[in-house]
């Protein structure tokens, strides 16, 4: 339902000009996504904007701390692809230089440790390998052929080895039981994790190898399998990369993550680990078996002497507070929550080389994320960015008072900035997107604060369109999350884009209710075992506050959202009293019932609905189950669209299928949206496009 990974991407049919390295090292190419709809006038955001944006990743700092690498990517919306190229540029601003060295879309992009080079992954006949350039160079090395390719690398800091990530097929499949049947295509499964997000399982795994180099940095040898076929993922599926992979300073330890555990016990658990092997001996421990949570993402200090990642206390709770942890390598002692005096929770860290006792990390509060540091002798926790923005990645600049991090809104899409570290002030760097913004309306987000059901305050981010009038009279959208532990921050999205419905002339009302982060441990837990209670109420309390504002028309109200958000819609739909005029339910949770039986990871509805639904004597349990949406479906009376796609896992689609052909039974307007190629996201720039499009045109049917 929720996940740990962070969704980007983003914009426009106006005229749009940027640098581009694929195929012909040229600059200032018009966007093929662009030529056939060119256009300077102002106007408000469309679908085909958000497609058209520049998307940067985190950049990564050169080892002297001079120059900030990262790549872009441009959408072809008639392709339906994007295209990736590599750029350079100082660290304190400047003019970026475009690296493009082959036709391929270059990605994984690093530096090499001695700064004198940039390495990349680029596919050679559907086989990605490691690619070097050296600075000043303009032409590539390829350094690996691995067979079958690689999905991620990782240089040792001497050199010496190179870490790269490929699936080994270990598990018997239909054809290794029947030999003599190649055609067949059916799936024998004896355990559960047999499909996990998006994808069935392959009997193959994620493991890390480790490749020697010679001097000049041509391999040698054979790979070394650091996981020694053991059937576990290294990085975890599906989502994990090179981020839960770590090398020591001195070259003679990788420190990994891995949930080593199978079938039933892997549904049901998120009990992963940090392993630590020894290069030389082939030697492998675990660190973190005290601990029965997540312990992933690890990172050693400059001298090699300690080891930090980021770990959860409670087995099965996917959500729990992510802290940050230390252990001493030199010395027989116990590992040190640094996170014991905080309920602030760690989205990532990134430590600082030239002072062993600051950790600068980024966490949510009160629904924007911030960059915080933190002194590890003391404790003390300093909030270092104050803006109305989240930061998404950061990076220590060395010899230097600066951060380097991505920073977005609602109202801009990520670029890299320069932030003093004492100040907090964010100077931006690159600016990839703005000739697109200025040619588009911008719309306003007011920060509100309403007294809930409970008398709590509840912060409630409010979205006018472009040119709001207050004289006039507006429909509304009450705006429902998904998680349901997931911020209602300052996010930017190719899908849940509240800067596009207010484009579209609605008002967005997106609560911050019960069951987000960023407000403290109380207020995020409240909401397990208790979907139809608390929660809910703060929904309501959210759209009555703001439709009961002069230029809100209160019987033009809608509600919309997905995953968790998408529940929220079927739950309302039979407890709204008549508030709401139209509903959008994507990828929501219609029959808890089916939903624990078909779901893949089970501890998230294991821990959220508090049991299944055959423990009659569990009464939490049992309380949480009589909140299941169908069993209120005799109240419903709104018209509905319902959107899910075929490869979601995590909420299968038939659960849409219910809730649709229940309404259509019910003789209740509806329209169900259907995407065969998609997963709980909508991914595919045309397919998004679609997406938007129907959506809107549902809206404008019933509330305009």
């Amino acid at each position: 339902m929720r996940n740990t990974i962070a969704s980007y991407a983003l914009l426009s049919g106006a005229m749009l000009f940027f640098f581009s390295c694929n195929n012909d090292n040229s600059k200032n190419n018009m966007s093929s996504v662009n030529q056939s709809s060119a256009s300077s006038t102002p106007h408000n955001l469309t679908p085909e904007d958000l497609w058209s944006f520049g998307r940067v990743s985190a950049p990564a700092l050169s080892p002297d701390g001079e120059s900030l690498l990262f790549t872009i990517a441009y959408t072809d919306i008639q392709k339906n692809s994007s295209s990736t190229d590599i750029y350079i540029m100082p660290t304190e601003g400047g003019e970026m230089q475009c690296l493009g060295v082959t036709k391929e879309n270059e990605y994984e992009v690093a530096w090499r440790p001695d700064g004198k080079a940039v390495c990349y992954l680029a596919a050679k006949s559907d086989d990605p390998q490691i690619f070097e350039k050296s600075i000043g160079s303009t032409t590539a090395r390829q350094i690996t052929n691995i067979k079958g390719g690689i999905d991620a690398f990782l240089y040792s800091p001497n050199q010496k080895y190179i870490l790269f990530v490929q699936r080994v097929k270990l598990d018997k499949d239909i054809h290794d039981l029947h030999p003599d049947m190649p055609l067949a295509t059916a799936r024998l499964e004896t355990d559960l994790m047999y499909r996990h997000w998006n994808a069935w399982s392959d009997g193959a795994y994620n493991h890390i190898f480790l490749q020697r180099l010679d001097g000049d940095g041509k391999t040698i040898g054979e790979p070394v399998d650091i996981m020694k076929g053991e059937p576990f993922h290294a990085p975890q599926m599906p989502f994990g990369g090179i981020e839960e992979i770590a090398w020591s300073p001195d070259g003679e330890t990788v420190a990994y993550t891995s949930k080593k555990l199978q079938g039933k016990e892997s549904a049901f658990s998120t009990n992963s680990n940090i392993y630590l092997y020894n290069v030389d001996s082939g030697i492998t421990k675990c660190v973190t078996d005290f601990n029965l949570g997540y312990d992933k993402c690890p990172a050693f200090s400059a001298d090699g002497s300690k080891l930090f990642w980021q770990s959860m206390e409670h087995d099965g709770y996917e959500s729990d507070q992510n802290r940050i942890f230390m252990l001493d390598l030199n010395e027989e002692s116990e590992a040190v929550n640094l996170f014991a005096d905080t309920e602030l929770s760690v989205a990532s860290f990134s430590l600082d080389p030239k002072n062993e006792n600051i950790i600068y990390f980024i966490a949510d509060e009160q629904a924007k994320e911030a960059i915080f540091q933190l002194n590890i002798a003391t404790k003390e926790i300093k909030k270092v960015t104050n803006d109305v923005a989240d930061y998404t990645s950061i990076a220590v600049v060395p010899d230097n008072s600066s951060l380097i991090a991505c920073r977005q809104s609602m109202s801009n899409p990520s670029e890299v900035y320069y932030v003093n570290r004492e100040s907090g002030k964010a100077t931006q760097l690159t600016h990839i997107n703005d000739a697109l913004l200025a040619n588009i309306n911008s719309c306003s987000v007011e920060e509100r604060w309403v007294k809930t059901t409970d008398n709590k305050q509840m912060l409630v981010w409010v979205i006018y369109p472009p040119h709001f009038d207050k004289s006039k009279q507006y429909p509304a959208l009450l705006y429902c999350q998904g998680g349901p532990q997931s911020t209602v921050s300052q996010f930017w999205s190719t899908r849940w884009n509240f800067a596009l419905m207010a484009a579209n002339d609605y008002i967005v009302v997106a609560p911050n209710r019960r069951g987000l982060p960023g407000f403290g441990k109380e207020w995020c837990e409240q909401i397990s075992g208790d979907y139809g209670g608390q929660n809910m109420k703060d929904y309501l309390a959210a759209i009555d506050n703001v439709a009961a504002e002069p230029f809100v028309d209160a019987d033009r109200l809608g509600a919309v959202g997905a995953s968790y958000g998408g529940f929220s819609i079927y739950w309302l739909a039979g407890h709204h009293n008549k508030r709401f005029k139209a509903f959008i339910s994507h990828c929501g949770i219609f029959n808890f019932d089916q939903m624990y039986a078909t779901t893949e990871e089970s501890f998230f509805t294991n821990w959220d609905l508090k049991g299944a639904f055959w423990e009659k004597d569990n009464a939490a349990a049992m309380k949480s189950y009589r909140e299941s949406p169908h069993l209120f479906v005799n109240n419903w009376d709104t018209p509905i669209m319902v959107i899910h796609g075929e490869k979601d896992f995590r909420i299968p689609y038939t659960q849409g299928m219910a809730a649709y052909n229940t309404a259509v039974m019910k003789g209740i307007p509806a329209e169900f949206l259907y995407f065969p190629d998609e997963c709980h996201w909508v991914q595919k720039p045309q397919n998004s496009i679609v997406w938007h499009r129907e959506f809107y045109k549902w809206l404008d049917k019933w509330l305009k």
